[in-house]
């Protein structure tokens, strides 16, 4: 279950990797996952959503005896 959310981990990174926060600002990943503003787009957006709602599932006791819904 700790897999379950790893593929949309390194899909968001990529997508983040490719995004003008990163590129052209310089900013680590860390800062630029957390704003809203229009330098990341909104498939990072999206994806960024996807990943803590997985990771939320692993918390949530009912998520865990059905099993996280993989990426």
């Amino acid at each position: 279950m700790s897999k379950s959310c790893k593929g949309l981990a390194t899909e968001l990174v990529k997508c983040l990797s490719e995004s003008d926060c990163v590129k052209v600002e310089g900013r680590p990943y860390k800062e630029c996952v957390g704003e809203k503003t229009p330098s990341i787009s909104s498939e990072c957006v999206g994806l960024r959503e996807t990943y803590f709602n997985c990771k939320r599932g692993q918390v949530d006791m009912r998520a865990r005896i059905r099993g996280n819904k993989g990426y």
